[in-house]
């Protein structure tokens, strides 16, 4: 009896021991948190320049999707002095080619081109799309902007994303994705929870910042002085390769929050875990450097949250003491639920057109944060054993950052 009970002590001198490391990274992440929200702050408070090169907008699509004609009009119709847009297809039969003409016939001010380049053999659809339309693009183009038929910005976009460009040492300016659910549900609100963690990674700290290619601004000299369409050959991830490329050229990357731009629709739970689980197969090949510690520090999160909740029930039901443990738990929860908070309060700065959605999700965001760390787990896991993800109808196998190899391809 005694021994299982020096047994028992060990194992909890353990826990706490492992528990104190977990709210250590978790009080760390908090100050993150805390330093995401004084960044967006400043810039948003910041007066913006006159910066306003004539820009070339390349928005490569396939397929319908929900609200895709909202977005497309909002495209249309930013408040800027001259610009132009390239849409690209790998087909001519793509069914959303009628509808952005429809829309550029009844828009008729901004230059609207579709592009067909065709289907890729040898890298990622969207990459050979874009690397395809770079040369397309109008003789008097000095800024090239990448965006995603997905998402949805305010019609204040385009300049606020060229402005810091105005900077000739920046290499580029990159917004970043905000999932605002319409109906709700469970599996909508969880990947808006799971995605918002990626978002407050972003900031101040120009040399650790990413480029996102759903809203990423280049000078065209800089695109073309560093290569960046040579170095697309035989990837997939457009984004995680500018972001490669910046760093070896040592260009530092602006985060821009005013071009933290809504993603509106909902997903279920098949949709929410293909989403998240490809998003860290593809870090895994392409930034692999963050994968292994983004598999411990969840393993090391859940196995105390999620093992300790366990242990709470245990303890409480063979009558031992648990306010310790509880306190602990609570702690831990704690320091992900304020974090949650005010990185949520402060994207209504940006967000302000979704206030009413984005405020009614933050229960959810409060809340679910342990369980988008659990989902983190399953995703890393998963990335661990293949390599092979689906992407708007395109089965690739991610040999490596520069193989790329297309198992199938379905018409959309």
């Amino acid at each position: 009896m005694l021994g299982q009970k020096h047994r028992l002590n060990a194992f909890m001198y353990l826990y706490y021991f492992l528990a104190a490391v977990s709210c250590w990274f978790g009080l760390q992440s908090l100050l993150g948190g805390f330093r995401f929200v004084a960044y967006v702050r400043r810039e948003m408070s910041r007066p913006s320049n006159d910066y306003s090169p004539f820009v070339s907008i390349l928005a490569p699509g396939r397929g319908l999707e929900d609200g895709l004609e909202e977005n497309i009009r909002v495209l249309l119709t930013q408040e800027y002095p001259a610009y132009e847009i390239l849409f690209i297809f790998d087909r001519d039969e793509d069914p959303a080619i009628e509808l952005i003409k429809r829309l550029s016939q009844s828009l008729p001010n901004i230059p609207a081109r579709i592009v067909i380049a065709g289907p890729s053999s040898d890298r990622g659809q969207k990459v050979h799309n874009l690397s395809v339309a770079v040369d397309e693009v109008n003789a008097n183009s000095e800024v090239l902007v990448f965006v995603d038929t997905d998402a949805r910005p305010d019609r204040r976009w385009l300049r606020q994303l060229v402005a810091p460009l105005v900077d000739p040492m920046l290499g580029a300016s990159t917004g970043y994705r905000w999932f605002v659910p319409l109906k709700g549900g469970f599996a909508s609100r969880l990947r808006s929870v799971w995605n918002a963690s990626i978002a407050s990674a972003l900031g101040a700290d120009r040399s650790k910042n990413f480029c996102w290619g759903g809203s990423t601004a280049i000078r065209r000299e800089t695109f073309e002085r560093i290569k960046i369409k040579e170095r697309w050959r035989g990837t997939v991830s457009d984004d995680f390769l500018i972001t490669t490329v910046m760093k070896e050229n040592r260009l530092p990357v602006h985060f821009t929050p005013q071009c933290l731009v809504a993603s509106v629709g909902d997903c279920d739970l098949s949709e929410l875990f293909e989403f998240t689980t490809r998003q860290i197969k593809i870090t895994r090949v392409y930034a692999s450097q963050l994968w292994l510690p983004l598999l411990l520090g969840s393993s090391l999160f859940c196995l105390v949250f999620f093992g300790g909740l366990i242990l709470l029930a245990v303890r409480i039901a063979l009558g031992f003491s648990w306010l310790v443990l509880a306190f602990v738990l609570l702690l831990i929860f704690l320091l992900g639920a304020v974090k949650a908070y005010i990185r949520l309060r402060v994207v209504l700065l940006p967000l302000k057109p979704y206030e009413r959605e984005v405020t009614r999700d933050l229960p959810a965001h409060v809340m679910l944060w342990p369980v988008a760390s659990l989902l983190y787990l399953i995703n890393t896991i998963t990335a661990g054993f293949s390599r092979v993800i689906n992407w708007r109808g395109i089965t690739y196998e991610l040999k490596s950052p520069t193989e790329a190899v297309i198992i199938s391809r379905n018409q959309t």
